[in-house]
């Protein structure tokens, strides 16, 4: 970690902290270029869009995904105020971003929150294979 990866990532725990004074929750992030270059930033929105996927680091890699080629993309780190979750991780990974720096651990969020109730949603699969397969194979090749 270098000195101007703890100033980026001090500028993503700003956002964090400016999403909270707004009544989100409090996570924030930039995108930078290879020299440093700040090419985007966002805060959780969550709350105020009524958007449950108004993650920050969602949204930068879905602007990423818009704006650069996959070889500037590639050349990008993503400062966050905390890990990436499952979405947002699967979002940075299609987007072909080329680095995440992180603050807190999704560990030390969790030590950070109160436990979650109820299980979340019950998966049922897979099934149907023969039929799920026909509009995707090929697809991929």
């Amino acid at each position: 970690m270098t000195r101007d990866d703890e100033h980026l990532l001090r500028r993503a725990i700003e956002l964090a902290a400016a999403a909270r004074a707004a009544g989100d929750p409090p996570f924030g992030s930039l995108l930078a270029g290879p020299d440093g270059t700040v090419l985007a930033e966002d805060r959780n929105t969550v709350l105020s869009d009524a958007d449950i996927t108004a993650h920050p680091e969602l949204k930068l890699a879905r602007w990423a995904a818009r704006e650069l080629d996959p070889a500037a993309a590639a050349t990008t780190t993503m400062y966050t105020s905390c890990q990436p979750c499952p979405m947002c991780t699967g979002a940075i990974e299609r987007s072909g971003l080329g680095r995440v720096v992180f603050a807190l651990s999704t560990e030390q969020l969790a030590s950070l929150k109160p436990e979650a109730s109820g299980t979340g949603a019950r998966q049922e699969g897979p099934a149907l294979f023969d039929e799920a397969r026909v509009p995707v194979e090929g697809y991929y090749r």
